[in-house]
């Protein structure tokens, strides 16, 4: 058996990383108490507020939130933090090194019907001459990323992470310790499976809408072959089904709201998935581009997501190419 920390210094991981990387855990390791306890706990239903993306907390969501930023704060070498559920970024030791940005809890909406959730976290370095608490020190493109990664709060509570050495995933014991369970994991080139909220398709563009539709098709469409369609509404679940056994998941820009260029987070989610997937051999992409290209301007920004087995999100990508 191989623990977490014993693998990373086995591949020459800066000790001040683990140290960090150990106070992720350790903050995810809580989490997945207060989970596993649920009503007992009270920590189940809504909470007061609204996040500020316009959404209404969980209790979970702001009791994640609390602990990995009283955990992640009290460590030395983080200069700041910013997280999905904070108007701003928190700024930490004016001496560390690293930022930290994080979803907390991925899929709150699943929590009071017992479905998988997750936390979702990415690893900066703090540029030189800026604050850990001025949101310009985290507009850094996805390929800035010094490690990135989630844990999945399922059945059983497993670490999905890269420091950019190829993806692997660790399972968290009774004992405490999370044991190496998989190592370079890759996402098979082709897929017959894919992840979308199909109740949003009449505002898809319309290059979205004849994809799935071809999807939809099966072997008598032009793509050949059956497909199978999932959804859970909890990113951490998706990708990790698409890790484990490839497919594609979508989550397309929608006419709903035409300010926002998506509905997920660059920075909390596209980011650090974008990252475990590309690892992985996988594709991430804006459906037009890589999602890790995009240069960040605000730390909520938004953006739309199409990732997953390199083969499927070609295809899906030649129906959005502009001629």
């Amino acid at each position: 058996m191989l623990l977490l920390n014993q693998y990373l210094k086995h591949h020459e991981t800066p000790d001040d990383l683990i140290d960090l990387i150990d106070s992720l855990m350790l903050s995810c390791k809580e989490i997945a108490i207060k989970l596993r306890e649920g009503a007992l706990a009270g920590v189940l239903g809504t909470a007061e507020g609204v996040n500020v993306q316009g959404e209404t907390q969980k209790k979970l969501d702001v009791i994640s939130n609390d602990i990995l930023k009283a955990i992640l704060l009290d460590n030395p070498t983080v200069a700041g933090i910013a997280s999905e559920e904070e108007d701003f970024p928190v700024g930490g030791n004016p001496e560390g090194k690293y930022l930290v940005t994080f979803d907390p809890l991925d899929g709150s909406s699943n929590i009071d019907v017992n479905v998988s959730v997750g936390t979702i976290f990415s690893i900066l370095s703090k540029p030189e001459g800026i604050d850990g608490g001025d949101e310009a020190a985290y507009m850094q493109n996805g390929r800035k990323q010094i490690a990135s990664g989630y844990v999945l709060y399922g059945p059983c509570a497993v670490l999905v992470m890269t420091t950019g050495s190829g993806v692997n995933m660790f399972t968290l014991s009774h004992g405490g310790d999370f044991i190496l369970t998989e190592e370079n994991v890759q996402i098979p080139e082709q897929t017959q499976e894919f992840g979308i909220n199909m109740s949003n398709q009449r505002f898809w563009e319309p290059e979205m809408q004849a994809y799935v539709a071809d999807l939809l098709q099966g072997e008598e469409g032009p793509l050949g072959k059956r497909y199978n369609m999932r959804w859970v509404a909890s990113m951490v679940a998706e990708v990790h089904r698409i890790l484990t056994r490839g497919g594609i998941f979508l989550y397309p820009w929608d006419n709903r709201d035409t300010s926002k260029p998506g509905k997920l987070r660059l920075m909390y989610e596209g980011n650090p998935m974008s990252f475990l997937i590309e690892q992985a051999g996988g594709l991430s992409t804006t459906c037009y581009d890589n999602i890790m290209d995009v240069e960040p301007t605000k730390i909520h920004q938004r953006v739309a997501v199409g990732l997953g087995s390199t083969g499927e999100v070609e295809t899906m990508m030649k129906y959005h190419a502009k001629d």
